[in-house]
């Protein structure tokens, strides 16, 4: 029996139904916000009054001089005492922005799928940890754990446990909440995972701040806009040569900071601008590069898959660096560690950081990818079991958010990274020449019947 095939039309369907309703909000790119004039400055909103934070950034600025774009997102973002995400993480409708978890069951569900899906396809073994990266409220695990709780029969000898790796405090906690009702306990034992906890479906969860605390071992990885909140390196094209973006104080305004380019060129420049490169204005994401490395290390050394489900382009975009807040673009610049910061992943750069040691898929379109894991089907289950009138429309909306081109649908793309064998078996036995039909990849391709 050929399994995948047939399960993008019984597993949509097998799910059942759930009636949480999500939030119609999105957090999707739009165009850059920064005006450049000469010399590099972006023109900037007046902030309301100095942060905490901005009052921390203008003391170290005017100490010790500018800092790179990546040093200001990561102040402005992780700080421990006034970073974004360690104190303020504004997920979902109070929030700053909403993530497609946040918006349809049926995302997580389908993501669900294809770590079963997977599983299957490489042989079902014993066990495997799924370990996401920055996991925000738990939403997206939640929905995750709903399918293996609803497809148990299939997991049923396989010993399953998840990874969360989490910087922020407030949104562990948060995350402990939704997965396990808030039972969980510090792990003073362990200094790896600093808590752990059972879901509410029996399965034990541990946090991490770092993903080589996480044990080795099969795994299955998810990184759901993880990406694009790591700290990037900004570069300009100049006459001179390649500059490198930093963040400094508006002599003009001292309380305000402006964008402006380095006399000389940096370390930065020198590391991470290529010799082919054609475009004028580039950003560069070492800390990502690094984390796909040791990703693409564990899958080749240990066995799983990574899926990558993120706003990017493939090595062509130029300015993306914005912000959010209260679900609009938000200045950079303006009053920081009150708005989050994003820039769009470059999956080119991330393909090129795996060095060989696993096999790439897409980036594809994210409408691509839900369609071709049956989400036109678990759509019409979900309608058909909704009796009133409002749920229905929200069901539609959602639908309509996630895959729409001009919203969802073509902003987010999936990207993944899987052992090499799993795309190529070779017959060794008999013909080493010839190559044994493989199961294709979910989401990947269109999974017909047969």
């Amino acid at each position: 029996m050929v399994w995948l095939p047939s399960c993008r039309s019984l597993f949509p369907a097998a799910l059942g139904l759930a009636g949480r309703r999500r939030l119609p909000c999105h957090h999707a790119p739009a165009a850059a916000h920064t005006s450049w004039g000469a010399g590099g400055q972006a023109e900037t909103g007046k902030p309301n009054g100095p942060t905490a934070m901005l009052r921390h950034l203008l003391l170290k600025l005017r100490a010790t001089g500018p800092v790179t774009v990546a040093e200001y997102m990561r102040e402005a973002l992780t700080n421990p005492g006034q970073g974004y995400y360690t104190r303020r993480g504004g997920i979902g409708e109070s929030g700053d922005f909403v993530t497609s978890p946040e918006i349809s069951q049926i995302f997580g569900e389908l993501i669900g799928v294809w770590y079963i899906s997977e599983w299957i396809a490489m042989g079902k073994p014993k066990a495997f940890q799924l370990v996401e990266l920055g996991p925000g409220r738990g939403t997206l695990t939640d929905d995750i754990l709903r399918v293996f709780n609803q497809l148990s029969s299939l997991l049923s000898k396989c010993d399953v446990s998840i990874h969360l790796v989490e910087v922020s405090p407030k949104l562990s906690e948060t995350q402990a909440l939704m997965l396990t009702g808030g039972k969980v306990q510090s792990n003073p034992e362990d200094k790896s995972a600093y808590m752990k906890g059972v879901s509410k479906t029996g399965i034990p969860i541990f946090w991490y701040r770092d993903i080589q605390d996480v044990p080795p071992g099969y795994s299955f990885y998810l990184a759901h806009e993880f990406f694009d909140a790591l700290p990037i390196h900004k570069f300009q094209r100049t006459e001179k040569g390649w500059r490198e973006v930093l963040v400094d104080v508006d002599p003009e305004v001292p309380d305000q900071l402006r964008f402006v380019l380095s006399p000389s060129t940096t370390p930065a420049t020198e590391n991470f601008i290529q010799p082919e490169e054609r475009r004028e204005h580039v950003e560069v994401c070492p800390e990502a590069g690094v984390i796909i490395q040791r990703l693409a290390c564990r899958i080749e050394n240990d066995g799983g898959a990574a899926l990558v489900a993120d706003y990017g382009h493939d090595g062509t975009k130029t300015d993306t660096f914005r912000g959010f807040r209260n679900h609009k673009l938000h200045d950079v610049l303006r009053a920081p560690g009150t708005a989050d910061l994003t820039a769009d992943v470059d999956f080119s750069y991330l393909r090129k950081m795996t060095q060989g040691r696993t096999a790439t898929l897409g980036p594809i379109k994210q409408r691509e990818f839900l369609k071709n894991m049956g989400i036109d089907l678990r759509l019409q289950v979900l309608l058909q079991n909704s009796h009133d009138t409002q749920t229905r429309e929200q069901l539609l909306h959602s639908y309509d958010m996630l895959m729409n081109p001009e919203k969802m649908g073509d902003c987010f793309n999936f990207f993944a990274l899987l052992p090499h064998h799993r795309l190529l078996h070779t017959d060794k036995k008999h013909k080493p020449e010839s190559k044994l039909p493989v199961s294709p990849v979910a989401g990947f391709g269109e999974l017909l019947l047969k």
